[in-house]
């Protein structure tokens, strides 16, 4: 499982939060900038099976606020699909009036960064998180 790589240390991320329990890190495809995925490091297929549901869903919320803040994001979106990798998973999505996404986001509307506006955004958001 590619998360679980990312959550070992085996794949390179640009990780933004780190605890026992959880990993967050930027979506190699983001959807907008500061769009991030939050793991449980514990392997689980479906985001409903985590353990500590309640928790992981508050996680997201700080990481979404804190991108939010760092970004001047109007909202966030969540999304929870599962279906493109087998490991539960939070999509954090930072949504603006200009974006690409209209009302409803479409997953295959992708932006790209170089490697150092990756840095750069995975620094901005680690140093909103409260």
């Amino acid at each position: 499982c590619i998360f679980c790589k990312i959550v070992k240390g085996e794949i390179p991320s640009y990780k933004v939060y780190e605890d026992k329990s959880f990993v967050s890190f930027l979506d190699i495809k983001p959807l907008t900038k500061g769009n991030v995925l939050v793991v449980p490091k514990k392997h689980s297929r479906w985001v409903y099976d985590v353990s500590n549901f309640g928790e992981y869903f508050e996680l997201a919320k700080v990481v979404g606020l804190a991108a939010k803040k760092a970004f001047g994001a109007e909202w966030i979106s969540f999304l929870t699909l599962g279906l493109e990798v087998p490991h539960a998973h939070i999509r954090v999505i930072p949504r603006y009036k200009k974006d690409l996404h209209g009302p409803v986001v479409d997953i295959n509307i992708h932006e790209n960064y170089s490697e150092k506006e990756l840095k750069d955004i995975a620094d901005s958001i680690r140093r909103n998180i409260n």
